[in-house]
């Protein structure tokens, strides 16, 4: 259990039995990183205090996509809709997604969400790796 705590960055203090933060307050990592015209994303894992679980507020914009595509080394992810419709892309595979569908979906996979008119909102979770992620520009393009 050390060995897995200390490479994800497990930190022995004690903590406080919960957090609570509104997912919407958080600040918006798009507009920061100048992605905000396709999408909005609030990070968690911070603002919770949270060690070992990652948790995040997406929203595609109506008939947008993710400015990016991205996969992982080793943290699985759960996307469930919370809002809307629209796809999501999973490697080549192009699949239709509506309201509390969840996806599970493997660290290698590719992926990225596109919305329908209405727009897309998302709630995922997945284990906190530091470092684990890798961007795919341009992985779904026309």
């Amino acid at each position: 259990m050390r060995a897995q705590a200390r490479r994800i960055g497990y930190i022995s203090a004690p903590m406080a039995a919960y957090t609570k933060r509104n997912l919407r307050e958080l600040e918006d990592l798009a507009v920061k990183h100048g992605f905000s015209e396709n999408q909005e994303m609030r990070v968690a894992h911070g603002d919770l205090g949270a060690e070992q679980t990652g948790v995040s507020l997406q929203a595609v914009k109506p008939g947008k996509r993710h400015a990016f595509g991205h996969r992982h080394k080793e943290a699985e992810e759960i996307y469930v809709v919370l809002s809307g419709e629209g796809k999501v892309r999973l490697d080549d595979e192009i699949v239709e997604v509506g309201p509390l569908d969840a996806i599970r979906i493997s660290p290698q996979v590719t992926r990225a969400f596109e919305a329908g008119p209405e727009g897309l909102e998302l709630l995922v979770f997945s284990p906190r790796y530091e470092g684990d992620a890798e961007m795919v520009p341009d992985f779904w393009s026309d």
